[in-house]
């Protein structure tokens, strides 16, 4: 399967098919280059986004790490000890922490029954 071409590489690409004695060949030239510099300021304002989203996440998940126990908890127990005043921290954030801790090997999660519905309950790996 061929790799799939950016607008970065046809940008290149179509640098390369102007001739050096067409009119205006410069400001072809000139627009290609800062359509290519503006992709590539695009992208790293991108990472220095990610990177940030991706170090908040790790202060929640730090947070949810020091609410689990030893004891099987469910998520409304867990947020009950985290006492959190945020509202933009939800309970599909809090799960979606606790499922990276999980893959982490930090916290096991087990389905058990509660009322005759199965609720996932989690604690710290002994």
């Amino acid at each position: 399967m061929a790799d799939k071409m950016t607008k970065r590489d046809y940008f290149e690409m179509l640098k390369g098919f102007i001739p050096a004695d067409a009119e205006r060949a410069a400001e072809l030239v000139e627009f290609i280059d800062k359509q290519i510099e503006q992709l590539d300021a695009k992208a790293a304002k991108a990472r220095e986004r990610a990177a940030e989203r991706k170090a908040e996440g790790d202060e929640l998940r730090a947070m949810v790490a020091a609410a689990v126990t030893d004891e099987f908890q469910t998520i409304d127990q867990i947020m009950t000890v985290m006492e959190l005043d945020d509202p933009d921290v939800t309970r599909a954030k809090i799960t979606a922490r606790l499922g990276q801790l999980v893959k982490a090997g930090e916290v096991m999660k087990v389905a058990m029954t509660v009322d005759k519905r199965r609720v996932m309950h989690y604690k710290l790996v002994d």
